[in-house]
Order: structure tokens, then C-alpha cells, then sequence
């Protein structure tokens, strides 16, 4: 038996996925022999990712077993297949069969994103918010006369479409990557959405009067960066975001702090919450997609909710 055995089973049972998703999230620490890998589907193409450096010997029956079942659940259709070895600092991804669009569009719960397997850390779609992109369009999609959104650390603004296809009026995305926005525009005309979205390529913590003047927000998320070097390191900003907040948000305004960080657990937001925002009510913990499952619910993604004061 192979040290990752865990994974070829998993592959030996995979359906032909409809959406973007994980299929195998071997760094939950439930699957021995396997934390260095996961294994996720951006239609057409399959993403393997090693946390550690990986032989060509380790990786040929891996291969092999994804393309035996590709065989069985797509006859005929080419096996498309994308390595990335990666640490939290960096990556090196290579083909290792078939091709990637370009551009490359998956969709994800009723929604398109255009994504890029063959650069960067991250692909412009984080799987694993699933769930935190589901709850921000059901609680809007309840209440009706939601007005402002205001999208921290937007990214590709994943949550701004979620909220304006779920009713909301106006969404403030802003994020220091004018890269990742403008993929974030690309993603609103993907989704036919014309109106509402406001894109500002700026340093949050340089603009909070602009961030003042737009509001105050119906709903505030929160999605930094753990760590990322000149930009945000949790330890010393978050509470630098958690100062804001009570004065940012309207009455009866909800806050969704999201952390992704296994050296964090909820506690760290939730203990400086209690000391730096107060006035806030702590509402609930999001789940994590079940795929996403952890040893240590610790370890993985906190999707936190908060709820201002009535007037």
C-alpha cells in the first residue's frame, strides 16, 4: 500500500463533477499519508496540489489512477491535468496533460468566475468559501431592503457577485491588487452584472475616510490575507479592522469575519472582538464545506458572523 493511498482511493470514486470543487482535501489531517495533497476540479481541468516537493515517481500513480477513472466518467474526452508544489510563500505549477482555456471560466453555485491554474498561489476562486459565499446571498436574498455592501480584501470579488445577484443595491469591493480586480470586473460582466459594484485598488488601511464616506454598510466582509508580507499579517492588523467596524456598520448590520489560518484558531477573533468591538453580538460560525472536513476545526477556515445594535 502507497503512503497515499487515502487519495487513490478517493479518485478511484470520483463522479464527473458539474461545478468547481474540491474532491480530495488530504491537509484536513483525516486521510494518514496524505496531508501534503489535495485534489480539486476547475472544469475542465483538474488541479493536484503538493504542500511538499513530489518525485515523478510519486506522482506517476496518482496520474495514472486520475486517468483510468477520466476514462470511465468522461469516455473520450481529454484528461486535463495541472500540478502545483506549493508553501505559503510561493508555487511552481506545471501541465502535466491536456491544456488549460484561456480564458479558463468555471462555474460555482449559480455563478461564473474566470480562473488562472497556471499562475499565482491562489486561482482566483477559493473552494473552500463556499459555504461563507452562501450565506452572505441567503442573508441578503432575506432581507430585501439591503442596501450597502462594503467587500475587504475583494480579491476577484467572489462575494460581490454572490450579494448583487442575491438583491443587494450597491457593493464597495476594494482590495491593493488592481490585478485581481480587474479579473473582479471581468467576473461582474461574466455574470451580467452592470450596476452596483464599485472597484477601489487601494490600501484599506490608507482609506478608511473614503470607506467612511460610503457608508454606513448593511453588511461588512472581512477576507484578508493571513499573512502576506507588506500587505497584511493577522497577529497585528486584524484588530486594526476590528476597531472600525462599530462605526462602520448600520444599525442591525452584520460583519463576516473570515481568517484561513491553521496557526489561528476562532478564539483569536473571537477574544479581540470581545475587547475591541463590544458593542457587536456574535451571531454564528459558518460551516465549512463538508469536503473541506478538519482534524481541528482550529486549523481551518473561521467564517465568523457579528450583528451591530439596534438603534
Amino acid at each position: 500500500m502507497t503512503p497515499f493511498q487515502a487519495l487513490l482511493d478517493a479518485i478511484a470514486t470520483i463522479e464527473l463533477p458539474t461545478e468547481a470543487q474540491r474532491v480530495f482535501h488530504g491537509r484536513g489531517g483525516l486521510f494518514p499519508g496524505c496531508e501534503q495533497w489535495s485534489l480539486d476540479y476547475f472544469t475542465p481541468v483538474w488541479l493536484l496540489t503538493s504542500f511538499e516537493p513530489v518525485s515523478d515517481e510519486d506522482l506517476a500513480p496518482i496520474q495514472a489512477a486520475l486517468a483510468q477513472r477520466w476514462d470511465q466518467i468522461a469516455p473520450g474526452q481529454p484528461l486535463n491535468l495541472v500540478l502545483q508544489t506549493r508553501d505559503d510563500a510561493r508555487a511552481e505549477t506545471r501541465l502535466l496533460a491536456g491544456e488549460v482555456p484561456d480564458p479558463h471560466v468555471v462555474s460555482a453555485q449559480g455563478a461564473v468566475y474566470r480562473v488562472h491554474l497556471l499562475r499565482g498561489l491562489n486561482h482566483g476562486l477559493f473552494l473552500d468559501m463556499a459555504e461563507g459565499r452562501r450565506w452572505v446571498h441567503e442573508h441578503i436574498a432575506a432581507r430585501p431592503g439591503l442596501k450597502k455592501v462594503l467587500n475587504l480584501f475583494a480579491y476577484t470579488c467572489a462575494f460581490s457577485i454572490v450579494a448583487l445577484k442575491a438583491g443587494a443595491r450597491q457593493v464597495t469591493n476594494i482590495d491593493m491588487s488592481g490585478g485581481a480586480l480587474s479579473i473582479g470586473k471581468q467576473n461582474h460582466q461574466l455574470n451580467g452584472l452592470t450596476s452596483g459594484a464599485h472597484f477601489l485598488p487601494h490600501d484599506i488601511f490608507s482609506s478608511w475616510g473614503t470607506i467612511s464616506r460610503r457608508g454606513p454598510y448593511d453588511l461588512i466582509i472581512l477576507d484578508p490575507p493571513s499573512y502576506q508580507k507588506g500587505s497584511f499579517v493577522a497577529e497585528k492588523d486584524y484588530a486594526k479592522l476590528m476597531r472600525r467596524l462599530p462605526d462602520l456598520l448600520a444599525p442591525d448590520g452584520h460583519a463576516v469575519l473570515c481568517l484561513n489560518s491553521p496557526r489561528h484558531g476562532a478564539a483569536f477573533l473571537q477574544d479581540q472582538m470581545k475587547e475591541l468591538a463590544p458593542e457587536l453580538t456574535f451571531v454564528e460560525r459558518v460551516d465549512n464545506p463538508a469536503v473541506f472536513a478538519d482534524v481541528s476545526s482550529d486549523r481551518a477556515l473561521k467564517v465568523l458572523v457579528y450583528k451591530a445594535p439596534s438603534l
